[in-house]
């Protein structure tokens, strides 16, 4: 299992900190200084079954200094797959990539369900 998250982040130290005290294991991965190809977010928004602006960190600085809630509408899959792989910045985090499902943000609730499956 992947753990994307930017250390800086304070809802990634939140989930970081749960992994950690679950003695979840996974494999961390900075998403600044490895960003996400656009073939994994291809792969991972396909897996994830939600609406591809659900990748997209919409409260991120970097997403609002590009307009990027008005420019997505007009946008096709193909070029918001390539902008997000453009900077992990704009990716919303963190996330968990299983083999068989993806977790995007972190809702408690929801990773203690589908991670206690694991």
């Amino acid at each position: 299992m992947i753990f994307l998250q930017y250390p800086q982040c304070t809802t990634c130290k939140r989930a970081k900190k749960w992994l950690d005290e679950k003695g979840i294991p996974y494999e961390s991965r900075h998403i600044k200084e490895e960003n996400p190809t656009k073939e994994e977010l291809k792969e991972w928004h396909k897996k994830s079954g939600v609406p591809l602006k659900r990748l997209f960190n919409t409260s991120g600085i970097l997403y609002k200094s590009m307009n990027l809630k008005e420019k997505l509408i007009s946008m096709s899959d193909e070029e918001q797959f390539q902008l997000l792989a453009t900077d992990g910045m704009l990716v919303k985090r963190p996330l968990i990539i299983g083999d068989d499902f993806i977790l995007i943000g972190f809702k408690e609730k929801e990773w203690e369900e589908k991670l206690s499956e694991k």
